[in-house]
């Protein structure tokens, strides 16, 4: 478990990227953490292997049966320190380790994650509805967004911090000491609108060491429209008229839809 929760002071340039995005790609991050730790046990006799997000690993179950957390009714893991503020990885090795004790479910009665989910993507305890939450639909879903969907993601450009920022757990989380999970200004000075313009290359120089990169362009500028679309002025009219004849038809259609949402809006 890493801690990456950046602290409680929240950029606001009108839009919402998760926590976890801020800065540098939590992938890299890890795996060059466990690639030292995993020279560490060669010298000790040990053959690993280790993941982070690379393979079918089941790692919110086994980080309740290793002692880390609990499976919070979100799905989240809480950590009784960290609350919901940390990245899972998994170091698998040969060497007889002694197991430490599972945790114990400490949520008892709360449901503040729950309610605090926009799409209502938790109807129960520990189900998620993938096609409802909206870090899978800004991040994972490659397709359109569902047109029902739109307006509750609200000002989310990338991925949600809903569910993880209501659990009480999170009143013992400490800012990280990792400064490169801090936020990255360079990210959030810049307008909305202006993601807009950018080109391939310049998408790929402004997120090469951020989680935002595996997007791609093209959803990308899908998300902004969405946003756009729910908060958006006149003033992103222009922007977003020029992005309705993008070549890209994700990016052309949802712009479309942002354009008649903002002239209806402020008609």
């Amino acid at each position: 478990a890493l801690n990456y929760y950046p602290g409680p002071t929240t950029p606001d340039p009108g839009y919402r990227i998760a926590r976890y995005a801020w800065n540098q790609d939590y992938h890299d991050v890890i795996e060059e953490k466990l690639a030292d730790l995993d020279l560490a046990m060669q010298e000790m006799g040990g053959t690993q292997r280790f993941y982070v997000d690379t393979g079918p690993v089941l790692e919110r179950d086994f980080a309740s049966e290793a002692g880390v957390g609990w499976n919070g009714k979100s799905t989240v893991q809480i950590h009784p320190r960290l609350g919901t503020w940390f990245f899972l990885a998994e170091l698998i090795t040969t060497l007889p380790l002694p197991p430490d004790q599972p945790q114990n479910d400490h949520c008892g009665k709360c449901t503040a994650c729950m309610t605090a989910c926009p799409t209502n993507a938790i109807p129960r305890p520990r189900q998620l509805d993938a096609r409802r939450c909206i870090s899978y639909l800004t991040i994972e879903h490659r397709g359109p967004i569902p047109e029902d969907l739109r307006p509750l993601i609200g000002n989310r450009l990338y991925g949600c911090d809903d569910c993880l920022e209501a659990c009480p757990w999170n009143r013992f989380a400490q800012a990280s000491r990792d400064l490169r999970f801090h936020a990255r200004q360079e990210v959030f000075r810049r307008n909305l609108h202006d993601f807009l313009s950018l080109t391939d290359a310049q998408f790929r120089l402004l997120f090469a060491k951020s989680a935002i990169k595996r997007l791609k362009r093209p959803r990308f500028l899908r998300n902004v429209c969405v946003v756009l679309g729910n908060v958006g002025t006149r003033s992103a009219l222009p922007a977003l008229r020029k992005a309705s004849r993008d070549p890209e038809p994700l990016i052309a259609e949802h712009a479309a839809w942002a354009i008649t949402q903002i002239t209806q809006r402020e008609a």
